[in-house]
This record gives structure tokens, C-alpha cells and sequence, in this order.
């Protein structure tokens, strides 16, 4: 890991290695295939953010299962704007389908909360979330917390592993954290 980098004028520091990411991802993919193996889920990888964590689950998955992409946005900046749009909807139908929501970090849960809901009114039989990353001290009043959660995480500004800053940083294989 570089010992610091920038990303639109701001400095993130070190935070998790791709090496410690990957047992945690093998793990969730692990408990998953025990859950729900048997039912043919339906991932849905949100994008952008939860591509390279969709990539990498998809490779531990032991199981038959279909994935679909879906985009929405709520975050201008550093915070939530508290409004959900959809940008594109998921490329499979989910109809009678179990889903399971592949996020890379849940904070507020507002995300997660809102796809649950719009999920089950769009025919899903039960829906789940996934998450690379989660917030816990920031989970907001009557979110959902995550089924299976890679590791949980203060509430820090992180950028890298499909996590960005205004677009920038999404690239980085490792996560590097607001430098304070």
C-alpha cells in the first residue's frame, strides 16, 4: 500500500489491504452458499461502487445463482442527499426470485432500506444484503443492518475497492481512509 494518496485534493492514509479484504469476502460468499444455495439466488451488484466486490464474491460462490447490475445514487460528496434515485434498473427480472443486494459499504442503511422495499414491491420473494463494508455506528434510526457483512468499520470517509470520492479513487485495490 502507498503511504498515502490523493484523491480531488483530499489525503486518505492506509486502511485495508486487499490481502485482509479477501478472507472476509470468501467468508460472506461461504455463509451465503450455506443460506441460500439451494434457491438459485439473484445477485444484484449496485454499481459503481459494489463491482469489485461483486467480482470477487462471484469467483467464491459455489452455488448456481444469476446476477444482474443496478445503478442509484444518493451521495453528492462526502454525505447522503437522503433522496434515492434510480439510475438504471436491474438487467434480470426478480419476479418469485430471492435477491440479495450486493453493496460495498452500508453507512446510514438508507440505500439498503429503500432496495428492500422497491425490491419486494417488484415481485422478490425475499431479499438479503451483502456488503463488503459496513458502518454500524452510523446506521440510521429503522434501517435494516446487513445479513452478511465483510467487516465492520467506524464511521470514517473511505475511498478504494469500488469505494470513491466524487468519482475518484474507485480503482484503488486497496482502501485508504480520510487522513484527519
Amino acid at each position: 500500500m502507498k503511504e498515502s494518496i490523493e484523491v480531488h485534493g483530499l489525503t486518505f492514509i492506509p486502511y485495508l489491504s486487499e490481502e485482509e479484504l479477501r478472507p472476509e469476502i470468501k467468508r460472506i460468499a461461504q455463509e451465503i452458499v450455506h443460506d441460500l444455495g439451494a434457491k438459485n439466488p439473484l445477485f444484484i451488484c449496485i454499481l459503481n461502487g459494489a463491482f469489485m466486490f461483486t467480482a470477487e464474491l462471484s469467483r467464491q460462490l459455489d452455488c448456481v445463482y444469476d446476477i444482474a447490475f443496478a445503478k442509484y445514487s444518493s451521495y453528492d460528496g462526502l454525505s447522503s442527499t437522503g433522496t434515492l434515485h434510480e439510475i438504471m434498473k436491474p438487467t434480470a427480472p426478480m419476479e418469485g426470485r430471492v435477491v440479495v443486494i450486493l453493496e460495498d459499504l452500508i453507512d446510514t442503511g438508507f440505500t439498503v432500506t429503500e432496495l428492500r422495499k422497491l425490491y419486494r414491491q417488484r415481485g422478490a420473494t425475499e431479499v438479503y444484503v451483502a456488503a463488503m463494508l459496513s458502518k454500524p455506528g452510523a446506521l440510521g434510526e429503522g434501517a435494516e443492518p446487513a445479513e452478511y457483512v465483510g467487516r465492520e468499520i467506524p464511521n470514517d470517509f473511505i475511498v478504494g475497492c469500488g469505494l470513491d470520492y466524487n468519482g475518484g479513487g474507485r480503482m484503488l485495490r486497496d482502501i485508504y481512509v480520510l487522513k484527519k
